[in-house]
């Protein structure tokens, strides 16, 4: 059984056809869905919000993609125990939409990033990073320009102590709290992560470190078939 996976796509999205062929390459059905629907497809294991710069970014990166009609279907899908993908502006559209914690803002030096970042897995406990070894060092490539993520202390606390962190910059490019690159929702179904693994999913990319978390994805179908 394959894996069934819903990409969202916003005006303004430009990693939507790249989280499709990355999902496509690991043996996913892919649907695009456009961000003025109200509802998902039925049957989906993975809904995936992609990077880009939906609606231009404007008044604050993901806040106007956040009211999409779609999101409240995400939201719906989420807070039914589906599984749920956010990189980069999808990161920012998932906080916006108030299923993870925390805020994404400038970056330390005022100025976009864009480079191929080492990053520490910092769990493997999840449907997301069960491919990867606890304290392995990957490599994504980072795009953005408000990826600092800041949190209160009592939420950084508890990302923490609820192992949450998923990955952590190696070396922070960005100023991040705990140089915090991507984190889990409470049941571990919902990650949002600023680097791209959908650009390292191929030789030509420059690595497939990448390839690894969608591959582990295929588990889902095969979990919602049993």
């Amino acid at each position: 059984m394959s894996l069934r996976a819903g990409v969202i796509v916003f005006p303004g999205s430009n990693c939507d056809r790249d989280l499709a062929v990355a999902l496509r390459g690991a043996g996913a059905d892919v649907t695009m869905v456009w961000h003025k629907e109200t509802g998902l497809p039925a049957g989906l294991d993975l809904v995936a919000v992609p990077g880009g710069f939906s609606f231009g970014d404007y008044l604050r990166c993901g806040a106007i993609a956040a009211r999409s009609p779609v999101m409240r279907a995400v939201a719906d899908f989420a807070g039914a125990g589906g599984h749920v993908l956010g990189v980069c502006n999808g990161f920012q559209v998932l906080i916006e939409a108030g299923l993870l914690p925390g805020a994404l803002m400038r970056n330390a030096g005022i100025r976009f990033v864009c480079a191929t970042s080492a990053l520490e897995v910092a769990t493997a406990d999840s449907p997301f990073t069960r491919a990867y070894r606890k304290g392995e060092t990957v490599r994504f490539p980072i795009a953005h320009h408000d990826g600092n993520y800041v949190a209160d202390p009592a939420v950084l606390a508890r990302l923490e102590g609820e192992d949450r962190i998923a990955f952590r910059y190696a070396e922070n490019p960005n100023g991040s709290a705990d140089s915090i690159a991507g984190i889990l929702s409470p049941n571990r179904r919902v990650l949002g992560l600023m680097p791209h693994p959908e650009r390292a999913v191929d030789p030509a990319h420059g690595g497939t470190d990448g390839a690894r978390l969608f591959a582990g994805l295929g588990a889902l179908a095969a979990l919602a078939g049993a």
